[in-house]
């Protein structure tokens, strides 16, 4: 098995990916950074083994997170991207022309570098848009100060493990609410809830509390195992009501070619099943 990789994110569970080919390998005192070639899903980010994202199916991860708030919106125009280095999110809201100004906050400079040199596919070009605001600093603490402004914020973030663990707080989902303009969408990633149910409940308690409308969506992300991912989402507006037909025209009008997004999909991704409903307070 040297030439295969075991993910160890769950006690009793795990998945392995072939190690085709090696590009990088770097050890540090707190983390290990792989990235290497797999025949079917091209180039694999890990870290500490963890698959962060896939050059062959990061499509459904990123165009799940961007395009069901932006066109449930309707009206984007300001988005804000907490986390993304890897440029992927960025590379999706950009997608629209509709949208005018993309703040990402990304902690370390060091990850936006690393995946133009290794994972330049993912970001597409996005880092040169003339709309797209680097920032680097912590997500937290910007989301603290902000002025706001945003019709949708993206919380692209890892597990609640290390950094992360603070973009999974009461106290930044409230904050970022202050953000949102009066109808904005929140969105983030929550985890596959058959693996980890808590962490859904967890964001879910705390956007109950914060938003009139709470709930999450799922997608299938074949390299985030054991069953689909939930996607939490949290708005004061009229977003999720939007009706199928204004959703495919506004998805027609965009032009956007995508190879998971559909106005369909988008409707039946908040038709959850009994056991993730269970783990929503």
């Amino acid at each position: 098995m040297s030439d295969w990789t075991r993910e160890r994110l769950h006690p009793d569970y795990a998945q392995s990916l072939r190690v085709d080919e090696m590009l990088y390998d770097s050890k540090t005192d707190h983390q290990r950074l792989k990235v290497f070639e797999n025949g079917t899903f091209g180039r694999v980010l890990t870290l500490d083994d963890v698959v962060q994202t896939t050059e062959g199916d990061n499509f459904i991860y990123h165009e799940m997170l961007t395009h069901v708030p932006i066109l449930a919106h309707g009206a984007a125009r300001r988005v804000l991207i907490i986390g993304g280095g890897d440029g992927g999110m960025a590379r999706e809201v950009l997608r629209h022309d509709s949208v005018t100004h993309v703040t990402m906050v990304e902690i370390d400079a060091g990850v936006v570098e690393f995946s133009k040199e290794y994972l330049p596919m993912l970001s597409a070009g996005a880092f040169d848009d003339p709309r797209l605001e680097l920032v680097i600093a912590d997500g937290a603490e910007f989301i603290r100060r902000t002025a706001g402004g945003y019709d949708v914020i993206i919380v692209d973030s890892t597990d609640p493990i290390g950094p992360g663990e603070v973009l999974f707080t009461d106290t930044f989902y409230g904050h970022a609410k202050r953000a949102l303009t009066t109808d904005g969408i929140l969105v983030t990633q929550n985890g596959v809830p058959f693996m980890q149910g808590g962490e859904l409940t967890n964001t879910m308690g705390a956007f109950r509390a914060l938003f009139s409308d709470a709930t999450c969506y799922l997608a299938t992300i074949p390299t985030y195992a054991g069953g689909p991912m939930a996607f939490g989402w949290g708005t004061d507006g009229p977003a999720r009501a939007t009706p199928p037909d204004v959703l495919q025209g506004r998805f027609d009008a965009s032009g956007i070619a995508t190879d998971y997004y559909t106005p369909e999909v988008h409707k039946a991704a908040f038709a959850l099943p009994g056991y993730v409903k269970r783990l929503i307070p």
